[in-house]
């Protein structure tokens, strides 16, 4: 089972460079930390929104989200890793039909809202559009496998969608931007 930090602090990194996976030693700022680091911290948005009142049958779809994030952020890690497949991207589309298909057809744009676990909801859909688009530099700069990119991009549509549904689940609904609202 991997290495276990018996201390927390290891005085490595204070040079400014951190270790991968495989050993080799990066600055802390380099595309592929910064991909990585966005897919965790998109992990932890998440885990925000789980710590709120979010219903059952989407806590436990998110739960799996965040180990799959967390296997993706050890692919990330680790050059030449695969840990995400198509079979995970595929999981997420049907997931997104499932919950998108109730939802009335958008007319308007959404602003990020409805309500606390919505707003949290949206807030995790703009962190993975981050990491997704970190990834995509990475991929400038080295191999990236596709797998890992198309999860991140229905990721984060699922959660567009789940904030739909938790912004009309509690009853706020959704806001909806008013585009017409200056006048002159």
């Amino acid at each position: 089972m991997g290495h276990r930090l018996s201390k927390i602090y290891t005085k490595t990194g204070d040079d400014g460079s951190t270790g991968l996976g495989d050993g080799t030693r990066v600055a802390k700022d380099s595309a592929r930390v910064c991909a990585y680091g966005t897919v965790d911290e998109a992990n932890s948005a998440i885990g925000l929104l789980l710590a709120g009142d979010v219903p059952s049958d989407i806590a436990e779809l998110l739960t799996t989200v965040q180990h799959q994030l967390f296997d993706l952020g050890g692919e990330l890690c680790i050059p030449g890793h695969a840990a995400i497949t198509d079979a995970d991207v595929t999981a997420l589309e049907q997931h997104l039909d499932r919950y998108n298909d109730p939802l009335p057809p958008l007319k308007d744009f959404i602003l990020p809202g409805g309500g606390e676990a919505a707003a949290r909801c949206h807030l995790a859909r703009t962190i993975v559009r981050r990491a997704e688009r970190e990834t995509v530099t990475l991929s400038h700069h080295d191999s990236v496998r596709p797998e890992a990119v198309r999860y991140l991009n229905r990721l984060s549509d699922l959660l567009f969608v789940l904030a739909r549904v938790l912004a009309r689940a509690d009853g706020h609904g959704e806001v909806l931007w008013k585009h017409e609202r200056r006048q002159g």
